[in-house]
């Protein structure tokens, strides 16, 4: 618990100061935990220190600590690429999901999203490099999509989402992140009321925060080393 606590605290601590050091206002960068391979019982003495936005990309163990964890008030965020299988228990256990990059998953998403809940808080992938490994729509198709999100009602469409190269150099980072940030703007120049942009990891956050992010995704940095089966 101790080591967990000083990693959160550094963490929280270097994101208020870069807020201050590019000029954003104070509170502006969220931070989402993502808690992928690691067990709900670190989820749960990290919500003890006052965080409350987890992010998991597979699929049945997130669940299983969601039914572990019910008795928090917890703030689940799917993260990754959709698959049109995983839909209807993602839009049944998420509040977020950070990666919508075709119509078809963001309409089995919103149709399968249950009743009772609020519609789901989505955020737009996109592959700025045009990565093959990577989902995410090209920055000419992102306008077509995005006027699609809108059009359903279990959706709502918050913003952009991305996950540059790794390894590139600091005014790299700040380069593509930029690039983000105009998608956005433009976005909102036809009349869209967006206000998120999912970007910056451990190792870029610095770049992220200084070009607009609003929430960054940090795992590692928090938690420790990842635990893959095998």
């Amino acid at each position: 618990m101790d080591d967990l606590k000083q990693r959160y605290q550094h963490l929280v601590e270097k994101i208020r100061q870069l807020e201050r050091q590019y000029g954003r206002e104070q509170g502006t960068v969220s931070l989402v935990a993502v808690s992928k391979t690691h067990p709900a019982s670190a989820i749960r003495e990290m919500a003890a220190l006052g965080q409350t936005a987890f992010g998991e990309n597979y699929l049945q163990e997130a669940i299983a600590k969601h039914h572990e964890l019910d008795d928090l008030d917890l703030q689940w965020h799917f993260i990754g690429h959709i698959q049109s299988n995983k839909t209807r228990e993602i839009a049944k256990h998420f509040d977020w999901v950070h990666g919508v990059d075709r119509a078809k998953i963001a309409a089995r998403l919103s149709g399968q999203r249950p009743g009772h809940l609020p519609p789901i808080n989505a955020c737009i992938q996109v592959n700025l490099e045009g990565e093959p490994t990577k989902s995410g729509v090209t920055p000419d198709e992102l306008p077509e999509l995005a006027q699609q999100v809108t059009q359903l009602s279990n959706l709502k469409l918050r913003g952009l989402m991305a996950i540059p190269p790794p390894d590139n150099p600091f005014e790299t980072q700040r380069k593509l992140f930029a690039r983000m940030k105009s998608l956005f703007d433009a976005l909102n120049h036809t009349g869209l009321n967006l206000d998120v942009l999912s970007m910056g990891m451990t190792d870029d956050m610095e770049a992220a925060i200084a070009e607009g992010a609003t929430h960054i995704r940090i795992g590692t940095a928090l938690f420790g080393p990842r635990h893959y089966p095998g």
